[in-house]
């Protein structure tokens, strides 16, 4: 049998991203999100966490989006902002101490709001990155935290046995724009040929409503809504539901 996590990142984005990851929750087969600790929906999303006892909330660290929790990051910050897509843009230095402070802020104010994180992944996946790598595995020994496993030092740290990057693709009306090299109906009964067969999985998406903060400030939009419907009425979903091969976790059962 595999144990499925299904996490929906940017949890604390805005209003309009928690609801949509809070449907997708309540009615479909999302079991766990990470929170942005640094963004204008984070009380929010701990307000309606409290709601949601068996929603896995992990800490979505944050270096490329909104404003940095500390004032003394300067290494990674643009103006008052962090340096938004810059690791993908160009190579620049920051310091490492610096990072490890502001990541380590982030988690410490998820769990003064009272909230015990299962785990730890990145906005953009800037914890695999260089030396950042190192940082997210200090703080995760820290913490006694798993790591979403898409990195080169993910031995050093608990993590699922495989992590699916493509299932924002299901979301994607426009097929240029998907990262996947066949029909999404090929996809889809491959990866439950791999939930069965794996021993632990997590499948990454990103479910969300519009709002105004989500229109103004993300490039990713739309597939989010398209998301939130698939994973609450889709006939994969069901499939999921129902397998008996296939268990939803959360990664505090990892």
């Amino acid at each position: 049998m595999g144990k499925v996590i299904i996490n929906s990142d940017d949890f604390g984005y805005s209003n309009g991203v928690n609801y949509g990851i809070v449907d997708a929750h309540q009615q479909g087969i999302l079991t766990s999100t990470t929170l942005m600790a640094n963004m204008p929906g984070f009380d929010h999303a701990v307000k309606l966490k409290k709601e949601l006892p068996d929603l896995g909330v992990g800490v979505h660290l944050t270096l490329t989006c909104g404003e940095p929790l500390l004032k003394n990051v300067d290494s990674l910050m643009d103006g008052a902002n962090f340096k938004k897509l810059a690791f993908y843009q160009r190579p620049f230095e920051i310091d490492g101490d610096q990072l490890y402070e502001e990541w380590n802020a982030q988690i410490q104010k998820v769990y003064h709001a009272g909230i015990i994180p299962t785990h730890l992944d990145s906005h953009h996946h800037t914890h695999t990155f260089g030396m950042n790598q190192e940082v997210v595995v200090a703080l995760a020994k820290k913490y006694g935290l798993p790591v979403r496993g898409n990195f080169e030092k993910r031995t050093e740290v608990r993590h699922v046995d495989y992590f699916e990057p493509h299932f924002d693709d299901v979301g994607e009306s426009i097929v240029e724009k998907r990262q996947i090299n066949c029909s999404v109906e090929e996809y889809l009964e491959g990866l439950l040929e791999i939930l069965r067969e794996e021993k632990t999985v997590e499948i990454m998406c990103h479910t969300a409503y519009i709002d105004q903060l989500l229109l103004n400030g993300s490039s990713f939009i739309y597939p989010r809504v398209n998301q939130v419907e698939f994973l609450i009425h889709s006939a994969f979903a069901k499939q999921v539901k129902e397998d008996e091969l296939i268990e939803q976790i959360t990664y505090q059962e990892l």
